[in-house]
């Protein structure tokens, strides 16, 4: 059933995309699609993601520690969990993450992490980055050789207000 699912969460927003190019806003998170009548139906429940006035919900998937892991795409195509950092200041992806991507690094950055010192990583550009209905595009990522998991940082989400609940992330335009 979960691949099924998996199936249907690709292929129904590809669809539309492909075939109704001015049915998805993604500016408000929100999946939709308008009928040959005008009628507007919701496709939240197939993209997974909810929303309701302009606040949409993406399901946390576990949690590690008590940080929530979510869903991310990375470039319009692959999908990778990543924890939700609020203290992170920029996105920090594993080296994993990157060679799936066949990203090239660029440059490198200093950073303080979380036990006060300072690490050293590559850096590389994605085309773009998204939750649910979010996306931020051209975003340079810090490359992790021995992370296991990625970091969604406040490069993300910066304009959002986020709230982070039981079993969802809420992001909300400011």
């Amino acid at each position: 059933m979960n691949a099924i699912r998996k199936l249907w969460v690709a292929i129904i927003p590809a669809i539309i995309l492909t075939t109704l190019p001015s049915a998805t806003r993604a500016d408000t998170g929100i999946c939709y699609m308008v009928t040959s009548s005008g009628q507007t139906i919701s496709l939240g429940k197939l993209c997974g993601v909810t929303a309701d006035n302009g606040v949409f919900r993406v399901p946390i998937k576990r949690r590690s520690g008590k940080t929530p892991v979510i869903d991310v795409k990375f470039n319009g195509n692959q999908v990778f969990e990543m924890i939700l950092d609020t203290g992170a200041t920029g996105t920090l992806i594993t080296q994993q993450m990157a060679s799936s991507m066949n990203l090239k690094p660029r440059g490198t950055i200093n950073a303080r992490i979380a036990d006060g010192s300072e690490v050293e990583f590559k850096t590389s550009l994605v085309n773009s980055i998204a939750v649910g209905g979010a996306v931020v595009n051209d975003v340079e990522v810090a490359i992790a050789p021995k992370a296991d998991i990625g970091l969604l940082g406040h490069d993300f989400f910066e304009n959002y207000d986020v709230k982070i609940l039981e079993k969802q992330v809420e992001f909300q335009r400011r």
